[in-house]
């Protein structure tokens, strides 16, 4: 899984940090967030897709591996 965040869509509520606080940081200038992690480890994967769901701003994009032998 890869996440990836478009700031711009960030309302700084910190949702996604609260759910996946070793994938997700708030940058301390602004309050925006930023991704410490965007290969996610497959124990956070859960938690990064509640915080995509959760993201009132929908600034959180998530991309499944392809699983093996699957093509594309």
């Amino acid at each position: 899984m890869q996440v990836k965040v478009e700031r711009d869509r960030c309302c700084s509520s910190g949702q996604c940090v609260m759910t996946a606080p070793g994938v997700f940081e708030q940058d301390e200038r602004d309050g925006l967030v930023t991704v410490r992690r965007p290969a996610v480890p497959a124990a956070l994967s859960e938690d990064v897709r509640l915080a995509a769901d959760l993201c009132p701003g929908g600034a959180i994009a998530v991309t499944e591996d392809d699983a093996p032998g699957t093509t594309v």
